[in-house]
């Protein structure tokens, strides 16, 4: 809380960006006494009747007593917001502290008055929402719990803001008016409420960019070539349903079109309304053009030009120059630095890229922060021909280049509820939000298959023009947190297109337990190996011979898909000699036949040497026309490839639909491929199952959570950050339930001995020194001394081996009963949030980097998949015949430092080691707990876009 001294100082961190229903951008930002004339000049746009219900009678204008009042705030007791758009208000919120009489106060008072004014004209597009969630933020910021509102019971409109909030709150009604009472604490609904909204926010912003009524490229040139002419050819041949406009301020005054498209000098010269504009022009004349845009009411922007954070600081702040220029008019940016966007909806048929070819339609979206990756993408999903099965589908295509607006965040919100999207694929280079991407992820993947590969992953740095948060974790940290997520995470893009396709078209198997028949036993026995390799459980292969007819595949696969002792079914096939060999076409239609008759159950295709067998299933299943012509704006079919090419699959609805079209059979040219992205979709099948009862997060009786926070309170007065002392760190664990065995400090032998009558017997000596500190494989930890006869030969012999006791820093501690020593550690990351670790204790696990990790707060299922997760976990449960160690009391632990963790942000680090896990109960032999003043605002906080 500000002190008086500090009180007015401008809150900078409270201005934000927020994207609004409709998908458009506003500003949030504190008022201040250099806004009279723009608060005077937004009462008088408002109508009588929204001025009637914010003062309970006729007031049409502003005083000048009026205006020095809502201009002049302390930031503390008296706080005012306004959303701004070009720089003007659109809306306003305000709260005034109150005691309990209702009079103006200042602390410890934790109530507010809270009004709001909103302009008609917006009105209808949730500023109001936005600014409650801001207000809120700010006064629990200032310490207050709890707004007062009074709304007249015809302002319907404000008290639905008010009650669908989902605070928790009161409401009555006294002399005409509405009162209502809430608490600012963010409950279970309210977050739910948040983020349901900013769902529907951020997946209409990428919808306005993906689905427009009309595009104009700026930047076209006056002769063929170059970037702008390009994309203005891209999105004609595409066959766009919307008007097309070519802008270049340096067309001749009598030019009237382009390449059959009307030809303007400026976008403000466009008489009709512009949806989407493409912008090609050098970086130097993009802030002219985002103006023209801004005045034009553009809704959003594709930057193709380069020069911006790629280039080096000078372009980094030219980026951010645009993102703020673009969000003052409401505009979200694709790019800069961008390849493009494609939308393959026959409503839209959008190419406004530079992929000079339009994708097929289908049922995959493809996000890529790298053009350069974006076109190989699309070139992999689009052939096909020896060793690939048809053509590639594809519903949109975002590739944001520098991504300095526009995310992979945004896009995910977006295909979330688009029903032409069934999977979605992803390649980035870095996560600028990883807790709010976990989040997204999480709820996405519960719905449609998320696969994602990430590039620079061993740089140790985003590439440049990428402005993110940096991350501490490890890349494997990252790896586990996003599968925990239930994201598919694959190493390569061929991997990526492997998964994705085999996900698009086929059912997800029940379990792992995977039949395999073909023609060639070899070729059966390595996907038998690949399975093992994979953790699939395979049956033993079925060898038709190479002299197996069609109808011998079609009776395998049907004999194989009724079986219930199998999951899924990978078909192996190699070339057959002779004249009475199976055709193509008549094999692809007897897998296809028999697949259609179980279409609950996973098939994939394994050809060597193949090429017409990929082209006839893909005939088998595609829903393609059949004549000679090609539809306006698709990719030719190309003659067939060498048998090494990559998967792809035709344009259909989703399987398993009983009117929907033929279901496809990816096939692919290596076992290995074909089995890993079927291991890929075995365990997001599991995670699926798994996410249908996420458990709970459990309360424990003994838990002293105002407590824990007055002590941490107490202990961050002393400073800024800080590690606790022993006493300090037993004292805040203890009031969690985590209870730390004693150690004495023993300086000489003698304080040793004292400390273990204290103790009693039998003790362990250790030395502390961070050198030695949990490296009882060095020998600086002495266990079951017995008497103080032992106690001292020990002291003795660790002064002998590693110096003074001053150096050592030896101490004495009572024995636990014997188990298996694990490590318990939280941490709160800047970037992923707070982290929940464990593992065994020990150089070996060290080693090997054997820890397993969950995001915070973890729930009952979390904690008991935490233990089992890691590769050393069978020690805990009784390997070669060992007695069993108590895992429930473990998982009660990881849940009450989670609990830790989560209740107090200001707890940035807990480390338990060593805990030792007996039969019955365990001992925290160990502790360490580092403080800091939490982050102002974090992922709980209200919605914001990232800051520029």
């Amino acid at each position: 809380m500000q002190s008086a001294s500090d009180r007015h100082v401008y809150p900078a961190h409270w201005e934000a960006d927020v994207v609004l229903r409709d998908g458009g951008t506003a500003r949030i930002r504190p008022i201040t006494v250099d806004d009279a004339e723009r608060l005077v000049s937004f009462y008088e746009q408002v109508s009588d009747e929204s001025k009637y219900y914010r003062f309970f009678a006729p007031y049409p204008r502003l005083s000048a007593k009026d205006v020095r009042r809502f201009t002049h705030h302390d930031f503390v007791d008296r706080v005012g917001l306004a959303a701004t758009i070009g720089g003007d208000f659109i809306a306003t919120v305000r709260y005034d502290r109150i005691g309990a009489d209702g009079a103006p106060a200042s602390a410890p008072a934790d109530e507010a008055e809270v009004a709001f004014l909103v302009q008609d004209a917006h009105q209808g597009r949730g500023v109001a929402s936005a600014l409650l969630e801001h207000i809120a933020a700010v006064a629990r910021e200032r310490g207050i719990r709890r707004f007062a509102a009074e709304v007249l019971p015809a302002n319907t409109k404000m008290i639905k803001v008010f009650t669908d909030a989902g605070y928790t709150q009161k409401r009555s009604f006294e002399d005409g008016v509405v009162h209502l009472e809430f608490d600012l604490e963010p409950t279970d609904r309210s977050l739910a409420v948040q983020y349901a909204r900013e769902q529907r926010a951020e997946a209409r912003s990428v919808q306005r960019l993906l689905v427009p009524g009309s595009v104009a490229v700026v930047g076209v040139g006056r002769t063929p070539g170059g970037v702008g002419r390009g994309v203005l050819g891209n999105i004609t041949d595409a066959g766009f349903t919307g008007r097309v406009y070519a802008v270049n301020k340096a067309f001749p005054k009598d030019l009237e079109e382009i390449d059959g498209v009307p030809a303007h000098r400026s976008v403000r010269e466009i008489e009709e309304q512009v949806d989407l504009a493409v912008v090609a022009v050098p970086a130097e004349h993009v802030p002219e053009v985002v103006a023209e845009c801004g005045a034009h009411g553009v809704q959003g922007l594709v930057v193709l030009a380069a020069g911006y954070a790629e280039s080096g600081p000078e372009g980094r702040e030219r980026q951010r120059a645009l993102v703020r220029q673009a969000r003052s008019y409401g505009m979200r940016i694709i790019g800069p630095n961008a390849f493009g966007v494609v939308n393959t909806s026959q409503d839209v048929r959008l190419n406004a890229s530079l992929a000079p070819e339009m994708p097929r339609p289908g049922r995959i979206g493809l996000f890529a922060q790298s053009g350069a990756i974006g076109i190989a993408l699309l070139s992999r999903l689009h052939r096909r021909g020896g060793g690939v099965t048809g053509v590639t589908g594809v519903s949109t295509f975002v590739s944001s280049g520098n991504r300095a607006d526009v995310s992979g965040n945004d896009v995910l919100q977006y295909w979330y509820d688009d029903p032409d999207t069934d999977v979605a694929l992803m390649y980035l280079e870095s996560i600028g939000n990883p807790r709010k991407f976990t989040r997204l992820a999480r709820r996405t993947a519960a719905a449609k298959p998320l696969v994602v590969v990430q590039g620079a992953r061993h740089g140790g740095a985003a590439p440049q023009g990428h402005t993110v948060r940096v991350t501490r974790l490890p890349h494997a940290t990252v790896s586990a947190l996003l599968r925990q997520a239930g994201v598919i995470r694959v190493d390569t893009i061929t991997e990526l297109v492997d998964a994705g396709l085999l996900l698009a078209r086929q059912p997800l198997p029940a379990g792992p337990r995977v039949a395999i028949l073909g023609n060639s036993e070899s070729l059966g026995l390595l996907t038998y190996d690949a399975c093992l390799a994979e953790g699939l459980r395979p049956l033993p292969p079925l060898d038709l011979t190479t002299q197996a007819s069609a109808a011998d595949f079609h009776a395998a696969l049907s004999h194989a898909l009724a079986d219930d002792t199998c999951d899924a079914v990978v078909v192996t096939a190699i070339p057959a000699i002779g004249d009475a060999s199976t055709g193509d076409a008549e094999l692809a239609e007897a897998l296809r036949s028999a697949a259609e008759r179980v279409p609950g159950k996973p098939v994939l295709v394994v050809h060597v040497e193949l090429g017409g067998l990929a082209e006839a299933l893909s005939a088998a299943a595609s829903t393609a026309p059949r004549t000679g012509t090609t539809p306006r704006g698709t990719v030719p079919r190309p003659h067939p490839v060498r048998p090494l090419d990559f998967p792809d699959e035709p344009q259909s609805g989703p399987d398993g639909d009983p009117g929907g079209p033929p279901r496809l059979i990816p096939a692919y040219p290596a076992a290995e491929r074909a089995v890993r992205a079927l291991g890929e979709a075995v365990k997001y099948a599991q995670w699926r199952r798994e996410a249908a009862e996420p458990g709970r997060v459990p309360e424990y009786d003994d838990i002293d959570e105002k407590g824990a926070a007055r002590l941490i309170d107490r202990l961050l007065a002393r400073g800024q950050g800080l590690t606790l002392d022993t006493d300090d760190t037993c004292e805040l664990l203890g009031m969690y339930g985590v209870h730390v065995h004693r150690a004495l400090h023993a300086p000489t032998a003698d304080a040793a001995v004292g400390a273990a009558e204290a103790l009693g017997y039998p003790v362990a000596l250790k030395a502390t020194a961070p050198h030695l500190r949990h490296r009882a494989d060095l020998g600086g930890v002495r266990l079951d001394l017995a008497d103080e006869e032992q106690l001292r030969r020990a002291y003795t012999e660790l002064a002998e081996l590693f110096g003074k006791p001053e150096e050592l820093r030896p101490v004495v501690q009572r024995m636990a009963p014997r188990g298996v020593d694990t490590v318990v550690r939280a941490v709160i990351d800047p970037a992923a949030g707070a982290v929940l670790s464990f593992g065994l204790a020990g150089a070996a696990s060290q080693l090997l980097g054997d820890m397993a990790h969950r995001l915070v707060p973890v729930t009952d299922r979390d904690a008991a998949s935490l233990v089992r997760a890691i590769r050393t976990a069978p020690l805990l449960f009784g390997w070669r015949g060992s007695a069993p160690v108590d895992t429930p009391a473990l998982e009660e632990l990881l849940l009450r430092v989670s609990r830790l963790v989560h209740d107090h942000p200001e707890v940035v680090a807990v480390t338990l080691e060593p805990v030792v896990v007996a039969a019955h109960g365990l001992s925290v032999l160990g502790a360490s707990v580092r403080l800091a003043p939490p982050p102002a605002r974090d992922d709980l906080g209200p919605r914001t876009l990232p800051a520029y």
